[in-house]
């Protein structure tokens, strides 16, 4: 096995065709690039450089070792920068998960620019519950998700603030309250209820519950689906009416009439989940460049 700095001191007296010149270019001095060569010449068992008065030339093996060497010296230097920018994040794959709202808020453009500083970084995009993406995390099938809190037995996750929203009434077009101007969550106890199992989303779907509770009444689940894009187009062929992120607004709207509900105990938050301990670096970037712009970002 042939020394790579040996190769890189024979190339460059290969080209150089003078020992001198060649040892200004490595910053050393002569007698030790000198005996370098002889050297390698003894390692590989064959006269490398032709050695007169006034110039050198290559022999018909040294002629080969140079081009050889060439490429060698290439695909080394090529193989140490793709490690240090795997190491440091800039290639690689990052699987996202996220919750189906989320696409409604801060996320695209947090994609967007993430792309922008990180071309290299190949994206994958996974739409999936809070509770399908923690177990999805643990299984090593995404990387980062967008969750809905609170996330329950995930000591071994690391959460950070990502993006807020608040919860809107939805029904459909047709309904006779939608276009009710001051619609009030009581004003739902006798409607049939289109929701997403517990199981999904246990946080959102308790806010929900909490909040038809604090109205007096118990929500009349006649459907389930996965994923609020499933629960809106249900409520869009009048199935039932549901309570969703705000920021859906603009999904069905020619189908679904939506009205945000006002006051503290309507909002929640969406949180960046990565592994403690096992996130590569690619997607510690997304989840750094995720933290942008968000005021009171500290890792929980």
């Amino acid at each position: 096995m042939v020394d790579l700095r040996l190769l890189r001191q024979f190339v460059a007296v290969a080209e150089e065709l003078h020992f001198h010149r060649a040892a200004a270019r490595l910053h050393m001095s002569q007698p030790p690039l000198t005996a370098a060569i002889r050297k390698l010449e003894d390692e590989i068992g064959s006269e490398l450089i032709q050695r007169g008065n006034r110039t050198l030339g290559l022999t018909a093996a040294g002629a080969v070792l140079l081009a050889e060497a060439r490429l060698l010296l290439q695909q080394a230097d090529h193989a140490l920068v793709a490690t240090r920018d795997a190491a440091e994040g800039r290639t690689g794959t990052v699987r996202l998960g996220y919750v189906g709202s989320a696409l409604y808020g801060r996320l695209p453009g947090v994609i967007r620019s993430f792309r922008q500083s990180s071309p290299d970084v190949r994206l994958e995009l996974i739409e999936a519950t809070s509770a399908r993406q923690i177990q999805m995390l643990r299984e090593q099938r995404i990387d980062v998700g967008v969750v809905i809190p609170p996330v329950f037995e995930a000591d071994d996750m690391r959460l950070q603030a990502f993006d807020s929203d608040r919860l809107a009434i939805a029904l459909p077009r047709a309904h006779p309250l939608a276009e009710q101007a001051h619609l009030t969550v009581a004003m739902l106890a006798d409607e049939p209820f289109v929701l997403w199992p517990a199981r999904e989303g246990r946080g959102f779907h308790s806010q929900v519950v909490r909040l038809c509770a604090a109205a007096g009444f118990t929500p009349r689940v006649v459907q389930e689906a996965h994923g609020m894009h499933a629960v809106l187009s249900l409520v869009a062929v009048e199935a039932g009416i549901s309570v969703v992120p705000a920021s859906m607004a603009g999904f069905r709207s020619a189908e679904v009439a939506y009205h945000p509900l006002a006051g503290g105990e309507a909002t929640f938050e969406l949180q960046l989940c990565l592994r403690a301990d096992e996130a590569s670096p690619a997607a510690l970037n997304f989840a750094r460049h995720g933290a942008g712009g968000r005021p009171g970002n500290a890792d929980r």
